[in-house]
């Protein structure tokens, strides 16, 4: 590829300098002789006719859910590195724009995500870890655009109803509350809010959030809507005048680069608030590079956020990998950059929010597309990629074939352009080993005799920036340490006086939120100890399992003790359990198999195949009540199971054939009150 855009640059700079000392010097005959041998096209990039679009940035999402997990766990300085990865300019990924999840105790994709109010009267803006990755986001890109929406709510907002617009002011309250504590406690201004992602809108209640966020003083606090399709929510902006009032910008997800003609007529801003998902390999790359020029050239769309920012949860869960990079070890410290990060930075390194299309953008003769952008002061970025269908796939919706092919394309700088002596270029090539570059810096192009044209060889699955701009920089660290499995002897006995967070290291929350809590009254062996604090079925976001649980270790463990000190709060009806070989989290939690050690208030135990509590492979009494603290063992070890109660026998050698493995668990009957403490694995593969 680079060859002959080398050359050409070379030859341009020499003819330059000869120029400048009274020569005509040669012509860039390679450079000719290049382009004889593949057709191309010319295309002009003009503002004369004024621009296009404002730019509103690119972006990821933490959340939707618990998809930043692992992160907060990582020692330094290897959490800090990703950070910078993630959020620092001219650095990395450079992301304009941080959205994330505005925790509603349901699971939402990969797990839970704790509320600030998990009850009407409860109130706290330091569980989760959201508002800490927003003010790491800040402190690398002060100027980084912030943005929150609900997927889950907690359940008291629905009053018995799996729905959160029973009561609008209360459900607008719940919101606006999130967004005023981000500012007290946090000192965080949120920049946007959803309204229920990717799932129904209720206009009457846009309309209520609109009026208490300025009742409250937030204003400067815009509406995105609808989080879902196009449809319906553009031609509701167009036959009700208040709500087109109320909205700022319609945000689709998934949206294949199209919009659709009601949701341009509206004049609003067009964003892809959501999209990506796809594995973080070089298909993923190619799908972001494509979508991130062609969600503006085939659809308008200002903005594009990927879901999601770093794949720091399981990687067994739905979704593994689908983040722009990987950290899901923090046990190790390992962590990889993944190529969508530098694909992003092809555009986030060389714009700004603020700056415009020009409406001279377009797709190339041969397959591709190319944008420039303005920040209308003289300055300059033009992004070009070559993505061919089979590399550049995303997870969703189906991509219509296409075909690209080698081409020269050339570009003649028109209008205030013109006079433009110099372009830095960056080049990525993805696919093969031995031929992929990520995000490396080329010759300048010089385009002082040349009229302010310049020809582009073209292959498949490349990216190319050209820019005035001269600060992009292609950060690194050393490399970070090797990856390793989770550690095959794990203890944790929650005994911190003030944790940095409200969940406790590596447990994964699927159903329930399972907090850190102190018991006052204990001055003994149980003062400290993860509490499972929901007593409400929260309003679902996706299919949450009836008993809560939280999981963690390595998927692929088989043979393993799990011990653990349990304490049930609820008389009667109350009942925990610890497990082994759970084989699914996330949206499917609900059919996880795996072996579950239960006991009963009421004084009797079970052994399941399930959480759901369908297959039963022994049950029977045990000395158990609530209120008090007592030791479960479970041993796992080729076909068979047992079961300790107190350091004594309660039931052994039963048969499991499946599964053969997956994770450790605990967990409570219902959504009741319950304690863990001292939490101990032993295992081998």
């Amino acid at each position: 590829m680079a060859e002959c855009l080398t050359q050409a640059s070379r030859q341009r700079r020499a003819k330059a300098m000869t120029a400048a000392a009274g020569s005509a010097g040669p012509a860039a005959v390679p450079l000719l002789l290049c382009a004889l041998l593949a057709a191309g096209g010319a295309y002009e990039l003009d503002d004369s006719d004024g621009l296009g679009r404002e730019f509103d940035g690119v972006g990821a999402v933490s959340g939707g859910g618990a998809t930043s997990r692992l992160l907060v766990n990582y020692p330094e300085p290897y959490r800090s590195e990703i950070l910078d990865y993630l959020f620092k300019p001219n650095f990395g990924a450079s992301l304009h724009i941080l959205k994330v999840e505005i925790g509603g105790d349901g699971q939402t994709t990969d797990g839970t995500e704790p509320s600030h109010m998990h009850y009407a009267l409860d109130e706290n803006y330091f569980r989760g870890y959201e508002w800490w990755l927003m003010k790491e986001a800040k402190k690398r890109n002060p100027n980084i655009t912030l943005i929150g929406l609900p997927w889950s709510f907690p359940g008291w907002l629905g009053k018995g109803f799996n729905w959160p617009y029973v009561n609008l002011q209360l459900t607008a309250y719940y919101i606006v509350t999130w967004i005023v504590g981000s500012k007290h406690y946090h000192d965080l201004d949120i920049d946007y809010i959803g309204i229920w992602n990717e799932r129904a809108f209720d206009v009457n209640y846009i309309k209520v959030l609109r009026r208490m966020l300025n009742h409250q003083g937030l204003q400067h606090v815009k509406i995105i809507a609808s989080d879902n399709l196009w449809e319906p929510i553009s031609a509701s902006m167009l036959l009700d005048p208040e709500l087109l009032k109320v909205i700022d910008v319609i945000g689709a997800h998934y949206p294949g680069t199209l919009s659709v003609k009601d949701a341009r007529l509206t004049k609003k801003k067009l964003w892809s608030s959501e999209d990506f998902s796809t594995v973080n390999g070089d298909m993923g790359a190619g799908c972001w590079g494509r979508i991130l020029n062609q969600n503006y050239v085939n659809g308008y769309m200002t903005s594009t956020i990927a879901w999601n920012l770093v794949a720091s949860y399981y990687q067994q869960l739905p979704y593994g990998r689908c983040g722009l990079m990987t950290a899901q070890e923090p046990w190790s410290g390992h962590y990889t950059v993944e190529a969508p990060i530098w694909v992003s930075a092809h555009t986030t390194q060389f714009t700004q929010p603020g700056w415009y299309y020009l409406k001279t953008v377009g797709h190339l003769e041969r397959g591709g597309s190319y944008v420039a952008l303005t920040d209308g002061l003289g300055n300059l970025t033009i992004i070009v990629e070559t993505m061919s269908h089979k590399h550049s796939k995303c997870i969703r919706p189906l991509l219509p074939y296409f075909n690209v092919s080698h081409q020269f394309a050339t570009f003649n700088l028109k209008g205030s352009f013109s006079q433009i002596p110099e372009l830095q270029v960056w080049y990525t090539k993805l696919g093969k080993p031995s031929e992929r570059f990520l995000f490396k810096q080329l010759d300048s192009l010089w385009l002082l005799d040349s009229g302010g044209s310049f020809t582009l060889e073209l292959q498949e699955d490349e990216l190319f920036t050209l820019t005035t701009l001269t600060s992009g920089r292609k950060g690194s660290f050393l490399p970070p340490p090797k990856s390793q499995r989770f550690p095959s002897v794990y203890e944790e006995n929650f005994n911190i006086d003030y944790p940095f967070f409200s969940e406790a290291p590596n447990f994964a929350d699927q159903t329930g939120v399972f907090e850190y809590y102190v018991n006052m009254e204990d001055s003994g062996d149980h003062r400290f100890t993860l509490r499972q604090v929901l007593n409400q079925r929260p309003i679902t976001w996706a299919a949450d399992a009836f008993s809560t649980i939280s999981v963690i270790g390595d998927y692929t463990w088989s043979n393993l003790t799990i011990k653990c000190d349990v304490y049930i709060e609820t008389p009667e009806k109350g009942g925990v359990f610890i497990a082994g070989r759970v084989n699914k989290g996330g949206t499917l939690i609900r059919s996880a198999r795996g072996i579950f050690f239960w006991i009963f208030a009421n004084g009797t135990y079970r052994v399941t195949g399930d959480l759901a509590g369908w297959i039963i492979y022994s049950l029977g009494h045990a000395d158990v009540t609530a209120k008090k603290w007592y030791t479960l063992t479970l041993t796992l070890n080729g076909r068979f199971s047992f079961g300790k109660l107190n350091g004594k026998t309660l039931w052994k050698n039963i048969s499991v054939n499946f599964p053969e493995n997956g994770w450790a668990a605990i967990g409570t009957h219902s959504f009741e009150f319950a304690q863990f403490d001292n939490f101990r694995v032993e295992a081998s593969h």
